[in-house]
Order: C-alpha cells, then structure tokens, then sequence
C-alpha cells in the first residue's frame, strides 16, 4: 500500500485550491521582465497597503525573536471597539480562509452535510470535504445565491450553511431583507455563515447591518478579512465574529498562534486608517467603471460586481487568457468553477487596467 492511500478517501479526493499565478512564475514561463507584468488575478489591493499599518510592521520587526500575542488581545480590543461587540465574540484566523476552515474542522463530521451555492468561493467545498462531510450544492439564480432553494436544501444532516456576501467569483449580492429572511427561517441549529470579504466596497446603502444581527440569531457566523480593502493579503489575517458559544468551540480548534505578530500589528493600525480605506473604495469605482466601459464597447457581457473585480463572458476564454499572458497580463480563469467561457479581472490601478485594456483591444481585432 503506497503512503498516499494512508490518507481517508475523501482526503484523497480533494483537488488542491489553484491560487492566482505569481508575477515571478509567470516570467519564468513567458521569459518575460516581471516589471512589464500586470498581475489582475487576486482581488488584491492595487495601492498595497495602509501607510499606518506600514509603520506599525516595522516598529514591530524588532520583536520578531518573540511569539505573538496568542490571544490577539490587542487586535480583538481594536475590533470590538470599531464593531461594538464584545471580545468573546471574536476569533482571529490566518487570513478569512483559516476562519473558514477552523468552522468546518470545528462542526462538521463524515455524515454531515452543508450547503453552498453554485458559483460559490471553492474553499467552502474544499473545507466540507476535508471533513468529511457532504457538499450540497444549490443552483445559482443569475450567478447569485437562491436563498430559498438553499434554505430548502437543508437536510435533518445539515450543520452548516456559506454564504458569501458580495460572492466571489461572480460578485454578485443578496439583498438584506432577504438574508434576514433566511435567517428568520432557517434551523436554529444550522450555522449560517456569512462570508464578507469584499463588504468595505460596498455603498453604505448596499451593506447588512450583520454584525447587529448577532445578538438575534446566535446561529450566525459574521467572517471578515484585510486582504482585500486593507491591502494586508500577504499578511494573512482575518477575524470572525459570532456567538461566545460558538467562539469557544472554534479555539479549542485554533492554532495557538495562528496569527503572527506583523499581521496583528498591521491589522490594528489598518483599522484607524479611514482615509487610505476610502482612498482605496475610490480607486474601486473609479477602475470598475473604467473595466466595463470597455466591456460594453467591445460587446463582452459581464456580471455587475460589488467587489474589487469583475467576471465577462469572451467565448474561448483559455485561448484569450493564454493570449493575455504571452503579453504579460495576468487574469484568473473560471474553469474551476464550471465557467469555462468567462475570466475573472481584479480593479488595478488605472494604468493597470489601461493595459488589460489595451491587450483585450487587441485580442478582439485578431
């Protein structure tokens, strides 16, 4: 017996996450100078990340030699205060994703089931599936969650329900009213989380009140990350916010020092800095609007997105992001998630997107 099949079948069966390429791979690849590469394949922030939180990582440098803060207490003080929740009503992860894994590896057991909607983020079923568990996957409405048929898929098995609020790849939003409805009707046993990662994009009249919602449904999960507006994704930290009951039982799985002591430290000062966050939601509209003017004068349908990124429909999308890369432009293909004639593009800067512009000009003459 090979070593391989030491681990469980459902283990073995899971096809690894596929991130976005790397700049550096890329110009490997292509043999192209990674200076002249646009990298539009992460959702990451194009102005990098706050001033305030660069100093706080280099005052903190000098303190590398010593563990973090397992507790986090500095960063969870900075959260409630800014959330007006309580500090047992928060637990740090390595990034959202880590929070998102540490709910399934916490609740969900082989025999299990949680529901997700097509088109969703694929950790959600990456994450059941390391468990054990099994995925039901519910039919997307327009790209978007159908909130009803999702509540009518829950099964007497079902512990878990995702969903995430702008969506990605698809960008797509649920309406308040109707979030509150699902949560109005669901189970009180089945933990709904609401996966946020894009929300500080978002109108203030667009946005859930979710964390009000808290103290009204203690079945909810409220999952939010500084990779995105905060521009700390190579930092890895994010937070969840839920009941203390649930908070408990998700540390008891947490790694005691899951969060490292630059990310806390930026993540703190990310938060008091208002300006560069609305610099960055400036930036946003501004490429979103820049992104599909283009769309529409090439004739290339998209979806409307309320995150950092927008998905179009081009036909044969592997030859056109093959074409995209040969020119050093790097989107993130949709095939892994059943959209095998769509491209996912990032907001950059505006002279990012003037030259994935420019290179789909060029595309569509050919």
């Amino acid at each position: 017996m090979s070593l391989f099949e030491l681990a469980p079948d459902y283990v073995r069966a899971i096809a690894p996450y596929q991130p976005g390429k790397p700049i550096s791979e890329l110009a490997r690849e292509m043999g192209l100078d990674p200076a002249g590469i646009v990298k539009l394949a992460s959702n990451e922030n194009p102005l990098g990340m706050s001033p305030l939180a660069r100093a706080a990582v280099e005052k903190e440098i000098s303190e590398l030699a010593r563990y973090p803060d397992g507790n986090g207490f500095e960063l969870k003080a900075k959260i409630a205060s800014k959330f007006n929740v309580g500090l047992d009503r928060i637990v740090l992860g390595n990034g959202s994703n880590d929070i998102l894994e540490l709910i399934a590896r916490a609740f969900l057991t082989p025999g299990d089931s949680s529901v997700y909607s097509q088109y969703a983020f694929a950790v959600y079923p990456l994450a059941v599936q390391a468990c054990g568990a099994t995925g039901i996957q519910v039919r997307a409405v327009d790209y978007g969650h159908d909130l009803e048929a999702m509540r009518a898929a829950i099964q007497p098995s079902t512990k878990i329900v995702w969903i995430a609020n702008p969506n990605n790849p698809t960008g797509t939003l649920a309406r308040p009213g109707d979030l509150i409805e699902f949560l109005e009707l669901c189970p009180k046993h089945v933990l709904v989380v609401l996966d946020e990662a894009y929300t500080e994009y978002l109108p203030r009249e667009k946005r859930s009140d979710s964390i009000a919602w808290l103290s009204q449904f203690p079945n909810l999960i409220v999952v939010r990350t500084f990779s995105k507006a905060y521009g700390l994704a190579g930092l890895r930290v994010g937070f969840g916010l839920a009941s203390p009951e649930v908070i408990d039982v998700l540390n008891r799985v947490r790694q005691p020092f899951n969060v490292n002591s630059l990310a806390q430290a930026a993540a703190s000062a990310a938060l008091d800095d208002i300006e560069f966050l609305r610099a960055s939601v400036r930036v946003n509209n501004e490429g979103m609007a820049q992104l599909t003017a283009a769309f529409q004068r090439l004739g290339l349908s998209f979806i409307q997105s309320w995150g950092n990124f927008v998905t179009f429909h081009c036909g044969d999308a592997q030859a056109l992001n093959r074409y995209l890369l040969e020119r050093g432009v790097i989107v993130r293909p949709l095939a892994g998630y059943n959209m095998p004639h769509s491209l996912r593009v990032s907001i950059g800067l505006a002279e990012e997107n003037a030259r994935f512009i420019e290179v789909l000009d060029s595309a569509m003459a050919d």
